[in-house]
């Protein structure tokens, strides 16, 4: 007897983790219609490509991966961010470079990606009659380890940075219903997973479009409201003795109300919080939300309330008309705020961005001398800030563990974000008996830095 054969469909997904939670999706309908799914892509009978559309860098490499899809497969469907931008003259970009592909969509398009999908690779199976996935039906396929995985809270962005194409390819403010968001939560937690990163464009506004309405969760009413999102998710998270991780945080006067939640413990001392810049004038360029001269005042404030919370941020160095003075004025705020982990990029000219009409565009060498500046001073912060943690014990959760741990491990404390900080090097354990497991958490004594990581010895 034959056996029937099993369409597969080769996945590639780029991009940030709002992408890679619409990629969970539709990997986790393909599962559901009976498709196997492969990371390569020969021998899989279509490609599908998640993109990224932001900056320049990750532009071309969605280009260069559609690129060697086709090159390798011949069928592709792309979608995400960059299937949503056009050219200077009107035209799909995808299309208009990659005319062979079967189909292009934008972001959060599940539906539409699966009608090509059918379209051209009819489904294996009838859904209604065969089995159900061996996958939670609440959480879906994952495609971060089992011990953490990102929470989408909402879609879209109100605002109108003149640097920024997102709203453009994600469209407005869409909040999830609040009820829909718990549960899913409920159930990662109960899957295993032990760290929650909650993720969105704009996470201080979740509820701001449907003007806070009230739903309901565990039977109770509950606003759909940052506020009370956080401190419900910090009540789930605590009764599976688990973290909850605040990402894309705006500087709203209304997040001072959360850092109380992370003074006791209830969710992690952490925020994500996506400054820019500093100086006024430029923030009044950018169109930034939000307050620029209060920042400072207001990270002073947080730390006030809870001195061990940690907080990252994204800037912009040479955006256009920039002077040496609010150059430098950068430059002090990250010496004064004491920003504990920072990225910076260059200015880059991406396509459909207002900025790019601003008068005063800085030459590229500029840019790039001004973000490598701004990277020394941001790790001379960072690097001090980390000294003073050694002699701590810290509560890690385990990444990797060879052996049990025998030869030691990789983890991250509640200061570090999977993937964008650093991590915590585990020694391995003076006592034989100490195992260390991954994805459970161990305590182990911070005793030397190296870089932008800790050294800690498991105890």
């Amino acid at each position: 007897m034959n056996t029937p054969h099993i369409p597969t469909v080769g996945f590639v997904s780029l991009g940030c983790p709002k992408a890679l939670t619409d990629s969970e999706l539709i990997l986790t309908q393909l599962s559901a219609q009976g498709y196997r799914t492969s990371k390569t892509f020969e021998g899989a009978d279509l490609v599908i490509v998640n993109t990224c559309g932001f900056i320049d860098d990750a532009v071309q490499e969605s280009l260069d991966t559609i690129g060697e899809a086709l090159h390798a497969n011949g069928k592709v469907i792309v979608t995400g961010c960059l299937g949503a931008r056009n050219n200077s003259e009107g035209a799909n970009l995808v299309r208009d470079l990659h005319p062979s592909v079967l189909a292009v969509t934008g972001p959060h398009a599940t539906q539409e990606v699966m009608e090509a999908v059918h379209q051209h690779l009819p489904k294996p199976h009838d859904a209604f009659v065969d089995l159900i996935p061996a996958h939670n039906i609440e959480t879906g396929v994952k495609l971060t380890p089992k011990h953490f995985a990102y929470l989408k809270i909402s879609e879209g962005c109100n605002h109108r940075c003149t640097f920024c194409i997102i709203p453009s390819m994600r469209g407005d403010l869409v909040s999830r219903p609040i009820g829909d968001v718990l549960k899913e939560a409920h159930a990662l937690f109960e899957s295993g997973v032990k760290e929650l990163l909650v993720i969105s464009q704009d996470t201080s506004a979740y509820g701001v479009d449907v003007q806070y309405r009230t739903g309901f969760w565990d039977g109770k009413p509950i606003k759909t409201k940052t506020l009370e999102l956080v401190k419900a998710l910090g009540d789930i998270a605590q009764s599976f003795g688990a973290w909850v991780r605040l990402h894309y945080v705006y500087p709203y006067p209304s997040v001072d109300d959360i850092i109380p939640l992370m003074a006791t413990g209830h969710v992690l001392p952490y925020l994500d919080v996506p400054f820019q810049h500093s100086h006024p004038d430029v923030l009044k360029r950018m169109k930034r939300p939000a307050s620029g001269e209060k920042n400072l005042e207001r990270i002073l404030k947080w730390r006030a309330m809870c001195p061990q919370i940690v907080i990252r941020s994204t800037f912009i160095a040479g955006f256009p008309a920039e002077t040496q003075e609010e150059f430098s004025h950068l430059l002090d705020f990250m010496r004064e705020a004491k920003i504990d982990r920072a990225g910076c990029f260059a200015y880059s000219s991406v396509e459909g961005a207002t900025a790019n009409q601003l008068p005063g565009m800085l030459p590229l060498s500029l840019r790039q001398e001004r973000a490598a500046e701004f990277m020394q001073v941001a790790e001379a912060v960072s690097v001090a800030k980390l000294a003073r943690r050694v002699g701590d014990t810290l509560q890690v959760l385990v990444d990797s563990a060879p052996g049990n741990g025998r030869k030691g491990g990789v983890g991250r404390s509640y200061a570090e974000a999977p993937e964008i900080d650093g991590v915590v090097r585990l020694l391995p354990a003076e006592k034989i008996s100490k195992v260390l497991k991954v994805g459970e958490f161990t305590r182990a004594k911070v005793v030397a830095t190296q870089g932008h990581d800790l050294i800690a010895l498991p105890i």
